[in-house]
């Protein structure tokens, strides 16, 4: 598994590097966020550590560009910010977890180890749901024959939904899918991931993709929700 460590601390990226090399992952270092841009246009990652506090250009910045550019790598982002809004600002700009430090390095390796089995464990087919497509092997989603630029949680969040079509998903069982026995994940979670979907498949239009069944949880193609 090759691992790229964005982390302007020299201190701190050292203890990451080291640690990461000691448990045979292959691990490469950005100490600012146009250099982790730049490895990851050179180099394919299968996971980034990507601090939110880099001098030029932050880490919000750089997953941001890595979405937009199509580069749907798994982004782990470490921060000293644990409110609610800054977890959310995280996500929203294309994390798929988020670690506030200080950390334990046995907490930072479930985290890796979680992120990996949800890439691993892939079934390799395209789905198809009134007018959207999952390549379920590319990670790409299509939205009435647009592209639309998804992080990993947010794309099996939507492949867990689209596969159940009809059926409604309570948010424990959106959690153990996607989390499994995570406890410091709660609902709000869920609740923070379903919302930037929405802003990212439906246009305000009156017709939506997802619908929430209050108390209760999430489906698609369901008549009877809000």
């Amino acid at each position: 598994m090759n691992i790229l460590v964005v982390e302007d601390d020299e201190l701190m990226a050292d203890v990451l590097v080291h640690g990461l090399r000691e448990e045979s992952y292959n691990v490469a270092r950005a100490a600012d966020g146009r250099a982790a841009l730049r490895q990851s246009g050179d180099t394919t990652f299968d996971l980034i550590l990507l601090d939110v506090m880099l001098p030029g250009m932050n880490g919000l910045q750089v997953a941001r560009q890595l979405r937009l550019r199509g580069n749907t790598v798994p982004v782990l982002m470490l921060s000293a910010r644990d409110a609610l809004p800054d977890i959310v600002t995280g996500l929203d700009a294309g994390a798929d977890d988020y670690l506030t430090k200080p950390f334990s390095f046995v907490e930072l390796l479930a985290r890796i180890r979680a992120l990996q089995r949800r890439t691993a464990a892939r079934p390799k087919n395209v789905l198809e749901f009134e007018d959207l497509v999952l390549d379920v092997n590319s990670y790409r989603t299509f939205h009435r024959g647009q592209e639309i630029y998804l992080s990993l949680t947010e794309f099996r969040l939507l492949e867990l939904l689209v596969r159940n079509p009809g059926r409604v998903l309570s948010r424990c069982a959106i959690l153990d899918a996607l989390w499994g026995n995570r406890r410091d994940v709660g609902e709000n979670t869920v609740e923070a991931f379903v919302r930037l979907l929405r802003k990212k498949m439906e246009d305000g239009t009156a017709k939506k993709l997802i619908h929430t069944h209050r108390g209760f949880g999430y489906s698609v193609g369901s008549q009877t929700a809000s």
